[in-house]
């Protein structure tokens, strides 16, 4: 990575030492040919120095001497040219996910400098200036948490959230704790959600011994506990969309403590599951600014949080106007590791339902429950054996994954995931890509119980005394509506019933339905629904 300027302005004083702030020599007799006002020629401007700079100048000239930029996503960063690779944006005012902003360290620098604090302004106008400057940076990609390796696309890396920038190298059969080298390994960035992990340890007897303390500490039951650890693998990868998590259980099965156990296994022991947020733009930005997403005690989810969960596992960018400004935007980018936890979360939409994964919970004997307190010190005491345990089944996995695109007959619709879980069940021996494909086909039955249109389309298959059906969408809102009052979930226009039938067609299709839209003609534009005999299904 070359640095953003050719030449660097000398301080007009050593920078370790404070600026004079008054002469130390005695006053001397007023000389008759020195004009009334003007100072003495031991306290005026060395010339040859060059003019005398400002505080801002002063603030400008140690962050070009201190600090690499770069832009990413159309927006500037400063990187310490003597490491570590954290990325601060120029634009950031307060606190830094603990390291500091560039505005606190430039103004740290000043008063080390000189002695002085500087201005609020004069340090605006030297961040202002060096996002100028910017304009002409190399572009690097900033990562949160975990990156690809820039040269080996089997490699990823793992953020530690320490100040030092230690991370973690994790490839095809092992992995190591090392600082990526600033113009060879990935840029970090950091937000007050980024949590501080421990340096994993690895234990003597394997990747097994390592996770069998989570495995001690955790309420999930088999085969969910092997389903959590492949959610966990998949966190591990940059740019993989993956299931959403879902712990479902009575009261009383420690789902959020569970929860917890997971998120701040990747994100620190201060990682939580918060609230659902109160709309999109709310969920968009808590996205963006942590590495994994939890949500608790979901009681439904409406159609608008269903879209944005589907997002932020698959991947999605979004484009706001900035505050107080005009015509500035700012961009939110988010793919993330989602994890819920609800009683029951009531009817899903398909699109969710086909990208959810549910973990069971079993109840707990009161004699075997925990206090918080003695539960969170023995976490906090295996967080690295646990680490470590994680990631040394991270780098066998790693080892297979190229050959899962050849190996797998079938694929669900998340095909890096199928891929992860063959190469998970080639290492230990595990069954978890069956046991996903059979929990899609609980969650289908699920999905179809809950419309009514699935519901009625069924009633119809069974009842049927053809195998074809065509029809447009009003003939089958009339012949599908059921007797009395409809539903409410019922659509109500014959658009919206053309939506949900689309929506459906999935879901449905594994249960010997197939639905197709026809082309459009003068007249109307209708559904061919035919009912595949050889399915076992009615």
């Amino acid at each position: 990575m070359n640095r953003p300027l050719e030449t660097r302005v000398r301080l007009p004083f050593p920078a370790t030492e404070p600026r004079p702030t008054r002469p130390e020599q005695p006053v001397e007799p007023h000389d008759p040919d020195t004009p009334r006002g003007a100072a003495p020629p031991e306290q005026r401007q060395n010339t040859e120095r060059g003019p005398k700079l400002s505080q801002a100048d002063i603030l400008l000239h140690l962050g070009i001497d201190q600090y690499l930029l770069v832009r990413h996503d159309h927006s500037a960063y400063a990187v310490p040219a003597d490491g570590p690779p954290i990325a601060r944006p120029l634009r950031a005012k307060g606190g830094f996910g603990g390291t500091g902003s560039l505005r606190q360290l430039l103004n740290r620098s000043y008063v080390l400098a000189t002695g002085r604090a500087p201005s609020q302004s004069a340090l605006a106008d030297a961040i202002a200036s060096m996002d100028a400057l910017a304009l002409d940076a190399h572009e690097q990609p900033v990562h949160l948490r975990i990156a690809p390796d820039p040269v080996d696309e089997q490699a990823t890396w793992l953020d530690l959230g320490r100040a030092d920038g230690l991370s973690v190298c994790i490839e095809p059969g092992t992995w190591a704790v090392t600082t990526p080298p600033i113009a060879e390994g990935p840029l970090w960035r950091r937000t007050r959600l980024t949590g501080e992990l421990p340096l994993p340890e690895r234990d003597p007897d394997g990747w097994r011994a390592g996770l069998a303390l989570l495995r001690e500490l955790s309420a999930l039951a088999e085969p969910s506990w092997r389903m959590a650890v492949a959610w966990l693998l998949a966190a591990l990868r940059p740019d993989m969309p993956r299931p959403v998590a879902y712990f479902n259980g009575e009261r009383g099965t420690a789902k959020t403590t569970s929860a917890r156990q997971l998120l701040r296994l990747l994100d620190g022991i201060g990682a939580e599951v918060r609230g659902v947020p109160r709309s999109e733009d709310d969920g968009a930005v808590a996205a963006s600014a942590g590495w994994t997403m939890g949500l608790d005690n979901l009681a439904g989810i409406p159609q608008w949080l269903s879209d944005f969960l589907c997002r932020a596992v698959t991947g999605q960018s979004v484009a706001k106007r900035e505050m107080y400004t005009d015509d500035d935007i700012t961009s939110w980018a988010y793919q993330r590791p989602v994890l819920l936890t609800g009683i029951d979360v009531g009817a899903l939409q398909p699109d969710l339902a086909e990208r959810l994964l549910p973990f069971t919970l079993e109840a707990i004997d009161p004699k075997a429950r925990r206090t918080e307190a003695d539960l969170w010190r023995r976490y906090r005491a295996a967080h690295s054996r646990i680490l470590g345990g994680l990631l040394d089944l991270a780098a066998q996995v790693w080892a297979r994954l190229p050959e899962a695109a050849d190996r797998l007959d079938h694929r669900p619709r998340m095909a890096d995931w199928a891929e992860l879980l063959w190469a998970l069940d080639a290492v230990t021996g595990w069954d978890t890509l069956a046991t996903y494909i059979g929990s899609q086909d609980a969650i289908t039955d699920d999905v179809i119980d809950a419309d009514p249109v699935a519901t009625a389309l069924t009633r119809w298959a069974s009842t049927a005394d053809t195998t074809e059906w065509q029809a447009t969408t009003a003939q089958i809102d009339q012949a599908l509506r059921p007797p009395g009052p409809l539903p409410d979930t019922w659509p109500k226009t014959t658009a919206l019933l053309s939506a949900r039938l689309t929506s459906l067609a999935p879901a449905l299709r594994q249960r010997g339905l197939d639905i197709r839209r026809l082309p459009r003609t003068s007249a109307s534009r209708g559904f061919l629904i035919t009912r595949h005999l050889d399915t076992g299904q009615t």
